[in-house]
């Protein structure tokens, strides 16, 4: 179950790499190596073609922004439970 304070990232069907990015999560989460790498190398072909996003976009810096409050999500409740 979510926490109320939990943060979270939502990845929307409509993303043409929505498929693959959850696939390589279930292959990391399965200690699946060899099935991740070759899941990333797949996202990195078809990401190739597209020129990246700017690193002042909007969505860039929201999308690092929330892996940070994530990783201190995590390191609070760990310090609580510790």
């Amino acid at each position: 179950d979510l926490a109320e304070d939990e943060p979270y990232f939502v990845i929307r069907a409509d993303d043409p790499l929505s498929d693959s990015l959850i696939e390589l999560h279930a292959y990391i989460g399965a200690g699946q190596a060899g099935a991740a790498h070759n899941k990333l190398a797949e996202i990195m072909a078809l990401t190739a073609a597209r020129p990246p996003r700017p690193s002042d976009s909007p969505k860039y810096r929201e999308t690092f922004a929330i892996s940070q409050s994530m990783e201190a999500w995590r390191s609070s409740k760990m310090k609580k439970a510790g």
